[in-house]
Formats: C-alpha cells, sequence, structure tokens
C-alpha cells in the first residue's frame, strides 16, 4: 500500500514524464525549415531597427514595479471590504491601518520623485557656490 506521500510522488514523476515525452514527439513531429525572418528580432510585425542591446531607461522597470506592489495591495482589500463588518471594530481598524499604511507609501514614491516620468536632473554644486556660501 502506498502512502499518500507516495501516491504525490507517483503523480509528479508522472506528470515529469509526459512533459518530457509531450517535448521529445514535438520536437520528432514539427518542421524544421530555418530562415532568416525566423531569426530576426520581433518588433511587432514591423523590421528591426538597431541594435537589439539597447538600454532601457530604468522607470519603465521601476514605475511597472511600483504598480505591481499597490496593485497587488489593492486587491487585498477586497476580501477585507467584504468581512470587515464580521470583526467589528477590531476589522475596521486592521483595515484602515493597512489603508493608512499604502498611503504613506505612495506618499513616500511621490515626494522620491518616482511617480514622475522625467524626474528633474540634479544640480551639480559649483566650487563658487561652495566657497561662498561658507564665508
Amino acid at each position: 500500500m502506498l502512502t499518500e506521500f507516495g501516491k504525490i510522488l507517483i503523480f509528479i514523476m508522472l506528470a515529469a514524464i509526459f512533459v518530457v515525452v509531450v517535448f521529445i514527439i514535438s520536437k520528432l513531429l514539427s518542421p524544421d525549415r530555418p530562415t532568416k525572418e525566423k531569426y530576426l528580432t520581433y518588433e511587432c510585425g514591423e523590421n528591426p531597427e538597431g541594435s537589439p542591446w539597447v538600454k532601457f531607461n530604468i522607470r519603465f522597470y521601476v514605475i511597472a514595479l511600483i504598480f505591481l506592489i499597490f496593485d497587488v495591495e489593492v486587491v487585498l482589500l477586497f476580501p477585507w471590504a467584504l468581512t470587515y463588518k464580521e470583526y467589528g471594530f477590531y476589522g475596521l481598524a486592521v483595515g484602515l491601518i493597512f489603508l493608512l499604511v499604502l498611503g504613506l507609501g505612495m506618499a513616500y514614491e511621490w515626494r522620491k520623485g518616482d511617480l514622475e516620468w522625467a524626474r528633474p536632473q540634479p544640480k551639480a554644486p559649483k566650487l563658487d557656490e561652495i566657497l561662498n556660501s561658507k564665508s
């Protein structure tokens, strides 16, 4: 007799074998006719221009990460909104604290300038300004 863990192990092994077999069958049955177009970088159906190693502005990633963080946190508000009455004042207080922390995080990101698409360039101090400020 198999234990429950043995059944799970057999299931995982069968799943892995199934994946490997499907990949092997796919490789055997699929046609292999490479062309120049198939090896080009895909750019929305347009012919690629320039090097694919173009440096992207880090702002794309920062704004995407901020969106994901706040989006996931806002999704957590839906179950709270449906059940906070069952917990009375405690449920309301926990939700309001969560909203306060979420609002503080948003204010911090806004104050830091991470929500602005074009961040202002920092002004480098000049030697004349430094010497005049000390005297």
